[in-house]
């Protein structure tokens, strides 16, 4: 029972961990998905069916109905006594029909252009949504820092209480000073310090990271370091190009729309009534009547603004054209800034571990110097705090190094 017992609680152990840890990937995925904007992608479908509805209603039969009822001053009166004169309240009900026959694919051209509207508002959408990685990057790597920041400084406490047992040992044996393991209490306190105020600010940046994701993320998640590789090279691939192609798109759909609202239209149209007078207007007592027909609507001139407005579309189409250059360039800016500051970066690290390894040569001596009772407490925290800067610097510039990697990726589109 007992076994069965552990490994239950192994297995919850197991699954609440997995469920603190999180990925660089994974905040990616969350934010494109949960952010409020996102929910206009789905808005914007549901606008479109309703839009392309009523466009398509426009090929179904129309139907009218109207009534009036008038009191006339005067009406035609027919010198002849065998015809009685028509009545000055006059009364009207009608039913009628209208069906486009043909509208030179009017229709069609309109369902285009929405359909083309459609997909240009959600890839803005969609670049709106990519653009924010960059602040999540920003986000998760000042996390992971905090994160790494916060285990070399345990390092550091770890190290320091071991130093404070043998001091505590050297001062009972004499082989040390009184007095010395103060400073190291008090460099110890300090720590403590420094852990409150990393917590401090790395609940701050989970909490903020938590917002823009719109997922709990509780002060023990583990945030676990990406493995970032990057392929230094010109290809693009932004979804602002996509965006840039749908607007040249869209404006295509609106040149065929405007040249298929110069063609010809032709609908047919029947009317049913019951009135007083009829068709017969002699007559004067209720009647129904009828009338169908075909009627053709052709704008044969319109002071050439069908080509002045495919003209202005031109122009847009060139404006997005610059557009598309002014990115492609800035970007590539962008990019060439970016990769000098990865290759700084992975030079200066060279340089860190270069340092640490000096470093520690140093803190080996000035350990053994402090065990023979050579240097102080003081001296020994003095090489044990640069060793640990250092450390932390290196840290620091490998956590850089990914978040300009990660960068660089976003801007090229990888």
């Amino acid at each position: 029972m007992k076994f069965l017992l552990f490994i239950f609680i192994s297995i919850v152990t197991c699954s609440s961990y997995a469920q603190t840890a999180i990925t660089l990937e994974e905040c990616y995925n969350l934010v494109t998905k949960n952010y409020p904007l996102a929910k206009q992608t789905q808005l914007l479908e549901n606008q479109y069916q309703l839009d392309a509805e009523a466009i398509a209603a426009t090929k179904l039969p129309q139907l009218n109905l109207d009534a009036q009822a008038t009191y006339q001053s005067d009406v035609i009166e027919i010198p002849i006594s065998s015809v009685d004169p028509l009545n000055k309240d006059q009364y009207r009900a009608t039913l009628s029909a209208n069906q486009l026959i043909y509208n030179g694919g009017l229709t069609n051209a309109s369902l285009h252009l929405k359909s083309a509207q459609l997909k240009t508002k959600q890839k803005q959408i969609e670049v709106s949504l990519y653009q924010l990685k960059q602040q999540i990057n920003q986000l998760y790597f000042s996390i992971l820092l905090a994160q790494e920041s916060e285990l070399l400084l345990k390092a550091k406490q770890s190290q320091l209480e071991a130093k404070l047992k043998e001091v505590v040992s050297g001062i009972k044996y004499g082989v040390i000073l009184p007095a010395s393991d103060n400073v190291l209490k008090a460099e110890l306190l300090k720590i403590s310090q420094q852990f409150i105020e990393l917590k401090s600010n790395k609940k701050a940046l989970i909490e903020t990271l938590s917002s823009l994701i719109n997922k709990p993320l509780p002060s023990s998640t583990l945030f676990q370091n990406p493995s970032i590789e990057t392929q230094l090279q010109d290809d693009l691939n932004r979804p602002e190009l996509e965006l840039f192609q749908l607007k040249k798109e869209e404006i295509a759909q609106s040149e065929t729309l405007i040249s298929k609202q110069n063609a010809p239209q032709l609908s047919g149209f029947a009317t049913g009534g019951y009135g007083n007078p009829g068709l017969n207007m002699l007559d004067n007592s209720f009647q129904t009547f009828y009338t169908v027909g075909v009627k053709l609507n052709w704008n044969v001139f319109d002071w050439n603004s069908k080509k002045k407005q495919r003209q202005s579309l031109a122009i847009n189409k060139e404006i997005v054209d610059t557009e598309t250059e002014t990115f492609k360039l800035n970007t590539k800016i962008e990019l060439n800034k970016q990769q000098e500051e990865i290759e700084k970066i992975q030079a200066i690290i060279t340089s860190d571990k270069a340092i640490i390894n000096l470093r520690k040569e140093v803190l080996q001596t000035a350990d053994s110097q402090l065990k023979n009772g050579v240097i102080t407490s003081s001296d020994y925290i003095t090489e044990l705090t640069n060793l640990y800067e250092d450390e932390n610097t290196l840290v620091r510039h490998k956590i850089e190094l990914q978040l300009a990697k990660a960068n660089y990726n976003i801007i090229k589109g990888q």
